[in-house]
């Protein structure tokens, strides 16, 4: 998929991942979009916000999703700090999420310096997606996990944000935990795509953390996402399994084992109790 198709398609699917084998799944089940996100350094890593999350980390990760990755278009998460600090830093940051196989990364916020960061970026050759709304990064100085755009005036300074980066030269932008209205209004009122994380349902796509998608947190699932399944139990199920047969002796069974050939194991039979000392000159 191209930044062109992605500019005129309809309802938009994506969905994060942060290695080989789940790229390669979600890539072949036809979804648009994946998110190395970095939301791995919640669930992935296990960290307590993604603040934590280094340029090194993301570039391990990335270079994972996009192995897997064929056909959809990835964009890979600029981390905490990786572009805030330096105009130039940042662009050549961006370059090595470009260089690991993204196509595209995602900056979040629209303050003067991050504007001049998405321009240069584009400028570059790397594209770029905004991201505005409830904006991780930022949830130091946001009061927590909070809505924004909840009144008028707030959804209108997210819509001139939302514009500022288009014309920096974004080409999408997600809108994370705005309401459905809101999203709505801004939609309307952008040129380029926007992808709503918990923003409601007239945004151009839908993304979803996949390890909600795929339940792997059942005791918590923030209100917009969806589960289409229960991983944890079945790998909880899995494992118990697993254990049991190992303690039973049921695992390994005949054929999940390697065996010598009749003679060889012959001779082991015959040799039995005879015990050589290595001594470095053995043949």
């Amino acid at each position: 998929m191209k930044i062109r198709d992605i500019q005129s398609a309809e309802k938009l699917s994506m969905l994060t991942a942060y290695d080989y084998s789940t790229a390669k799944y979600i890539d072949e089940a036809g979804v648009d979009m994946i998110l190395v996100g970095d939301s791995l350094g919640m669930v992935v890593l296990g960290y307590d916000s993604t603040v934590q999350v280094t340029m090194d980390e993301m570039k391990i990760f990335t270079q994972a999703v996009c192995r897997g990755a064929k056909r959809a278009f990835v964009v890979a998460d600029m981390p905490f700090m990786s572009y805030h600090a330096d105009l130039s830093e940042g662009v050549k940051n961006a370059a090595q999420l470009i260089k690991c196989g993204a196509k595209a990364v995602k900056i979040e916020g629209a303050t003067d310096h991050i504007l001049n960061v998405v321009r240069r970026c584009v400028e570059s050759g790397v594209p770029v997606v905004g991201h505005l709304g409830f904006t991780p990064q930022f949830v130091n100085t946001l009061d927590g996990y909070t809505v924004q755009g909840k009144s008028y005036e707030t959804t209108l300074g997210i819509l001139r944000q939302a514009k500022a980066l288009e014309n920096a030269g974004a080409f999408a932008v997600v809108l994370e935990m705005v309401p459905e209205e809101s999203a709505k209004y801004i939609t309307e009122n952008l040129c380029i795509p926007t992808i709503s994380c918990g923003a409601g349902r007239y945004c151009t796509g839908q993304v979803m953390v996949s390890d909600d998608m795929l339940g792997k947190y059942p005791d918590f699932c923030p209100k917009f996402a969806r589960q289409y399944g229960n991983m944890r139990e079945f790998i909880t199920d899995c494992a118990r399994r697993y254990d049991a047969d190992v303690k039973s002796g049921k695992f390994p069974a005949d054929d999940e084992i390697f065996r010598l050939s009749e003679n060889e194991a012959k001779q082991l039979r015959n040799g039995k109790g005879k015990i050589y000392e290595y001594t470095g000159n053995n043949k």
